[in-house]
């Protein structure tokens, strides 16, 4: 991994076509895309507080107005973005809504009855939206990402039926699903992305290499999926195969070690961390990671902000038992034994003394059903990269408990854990940061995918 691989962020480079950001959330995606030379030329995204932080990341830190703004695609058309600069053409970046296609979204949805079923929401219908408004750009290219449930939506596979979409409108299109944790993210996360490139480009569409690998040979959920995928979608692409000499997954410890302790147990206090309070790092960085995160312009910083977390008083103390990778399941067992020992201490039980030991009980014992739950508490592996990150983080951090400290992560936290640097900043409320960061394209992994992008427009792999 290079520590420099967002040096330069800005000037950018004047041969790239300009990126137009659609869905563009807090603006991982095109954080990667402007880390290797494209011009961000315009965003957009429903959210005003995820507008406001990519603003602030691409745009206004450099001095630069922006031109991210808050708006529903639905009522745009290519007319929307006339002013973005077509010297060497547009493409069209995003990554349209997934709760539609997603398990955790289609079971809310399913929750809220029969007329919610995830095929009648209407978000499982915008990338036709964002389709639309790539085709009237006459975009170059096209890079649109989403979750891996989109290969069956209702029995639609979206991604073969963008694909086929767009080879009517003359583009070479392909699609395969990659995961994070291939190109140094130290987050397991698998993503459906499309890539369709004009035929008039002279360029076929590819996916980069990974630059990582599981130590242990683990292969991902999809990946093992992906032979079968091949055999009934023409347009798919096998996940490209990492090299003899890639490094290992990068782990949770590799990206948290370096981080200001917040909470060393269960009997600290609490203290809420408005999220520009900036603290300095516990010690030199340790590794390429560390050194990325913390000094992609270049020059190291040694301060970080985003140090907020949940204050679940009710909770600190089952934390601080659970063990790495420990669930619900755990963590249930391990609250029955803490009201046990309180029960003990004042010599009371549950015929005894009822109404103590229900207020006991309630103090002590979360009230989530063990088959409901099991999956939504799970305690980080400090020796192994992340599960996925999700938005529900803005709701709750139970699904990912610190591996060392008996806490939810912190706003920073989840961001090292989705490659966003340090001085990435998320100037809003903690619920709307933990919402932003886990919607985003970790940047290291669009970084991967700009960068293949750009090899290909700089006449890397042009035909004859």
């Amino acid at each position: 991994m290079s520590e420099n691989c967002f040096k330069n962020l800005s000037p950018t480079n004047e041969f790239l076509p300009s990126v137009i950001d659609l869905f563009s959330g807090c603006g991982g995606l095109a954080y990667g895309f402007r880390s290797v030379g494209f011009p961000i030329a315009e965003g957009m995204d429903l959210s005003r507080a995820a507008v406001e932080t990519a603003s602030y990341n691409l745009s206004w830190r450099f001095g630069e107005e922006s031109h991210h703004r808050s708006g529903d695609i639905t009522q745009c058309t290519g007319d929307t973005f006339k002013t973005v600069p077509k010297k060497n053409g547009v493409i069209v970046i995003g990554g349209p809504p997934c709760q539609a296609y997603s398990q955790a979204g289609r079971g809310k949805l399913r929750s809220l009855g029969k007329d919610r079923e995830h095929t009648n929401d209407l978000r499982g219908q915008l990338y036709l939206d964002f389709l639309r408004i790539a085709l009237e750009m006459d975009a170059r290219a096209i890079v649109m990402e989403n979750v891996p449930e989109a290969v069956n939506y209702g029995g639609l596979n979206v991604p073969e039926h963008v694909c086929e979409l767009l080879d009517e409108y003359g583009y070479r299109a392909a699609w395969t699903i990659l995961n994070a944790a291939d190109y140094g993210v130290p987050q397991v996360r698998e993503r459906m992305f499309i890539m369709a490139i004009k035929e008039s480009e002279g360029f076929e569409p590819s996916f980069p290499i990974p630059t990582h690998q599981s130590a242990e040979g683990k292969m991902s959920a999809y990946k093992l999926r992906s032979p079968k995928l091949v055999s009934s979608s023409p347009h798919f692409h096998l996940p490209p195969e990492a090299p003899d000499n890639a490094a290992p997954w990068v782990t949770v410890y590799d990206a948290l070690s370096d981080l200001p302790r917040l909470f060393p147990t269960s009997r600290s206090k609490y203290r809420l961390y408005e999220l520009n309070i900036l603290l300095r790092y516990v010690h030199d960085p340790e590794n390429d990671y560390q050194r990325l995160m913390r000094g992609w312009t270049g020059n190291l910083i040694s301060q970080v902000s985003g140090h907020g977390y949940r204050r679940t008083v009710r909770d600190f103390a089952i934390f601080e038992r659970m063990k790495p990778e420990d669930n619900f399941l755990a963590a249930s067992s391990i609250a029955e034994t803490l009201l046990d020992q309180a029960c003990g201490a004042e010599g009371i039980t549950e015929l005894n003394h009822p109404e103590r030991y229900q207020l006991l009980r309630r103090k002590i014992v979360p009230p989530y059903s063990r088959g409901k739950f099991l999956d939504k508490w799970k305690r980080l592996n400090p020796d192994k990269p992340s599960h996925t990150l999700i938005a529900h983080l803005s709701n709750d951090t139970y699904s990912h408990i610190h591996p060392w400290e008996p806490r939810g992560i912190s706003v920073r936290e989840a961001a090292r854990l989705q490659s966003f640097p340090d001085d990435f900043l998320f100037q809003c409320n903690m619920g709307d940061a933990f919402r932003q960061i886990g919607n985003a394209v970790p940047p290291l992994l669009s970084h991967a995918l700009a960068g293949q992008l750009a090899n290909l427009f700089e006449g890397g792999s042009k035909e004859g």
